[in-house]
């Protein structure tokens, strides 16, 4: 089966730059490796999008292996939507008028 298109929400791609360069300041390895890890993490979902437990408001999420971060995204129409870059101490669900719009 082919990856399906993925898109970021405008915000998930905000949250996802803000990470990055947090790990920049203290390391730009630490910052090579967060992004390597996120688009690993795009590739996983293009290909098996079923594959990750279902979340909060019809959504999925795909835990980041080495950092505390999620991708919260759902199928809408074949395409993958990223609604979310979440840190996993955030409140869960602060993201959920994304979903709405």
């Amino acid at each position: 089966m082919p990856a399906l298109p993925v898109k970021l929400h405008p915000e998930a791609l905000l949250e996802a730059k803000e990470a990055r360069n947090w790990y920049a300041e203290r390391s730009a390895n630490a910052a090579l490796r967060f992004i390597s890890e996120l688009d690993r993490a795009i590739e996983q979902v293009a290909q098996h999008p079923t594959r990750w437990p279902e979340h909060l408001h019809g959504t999925r999420r795909y835990l980041l292996r080495r950092f505390p971060y999620l991708l919260v995204y759902r199928v809408r129409n074949e395409v993958i939507e990223v609604i979310a870059c979440q840190h996993g101490r955030r409140r869960p669900g602060y993201w959920r008028a994304r979903v709405e719009e």
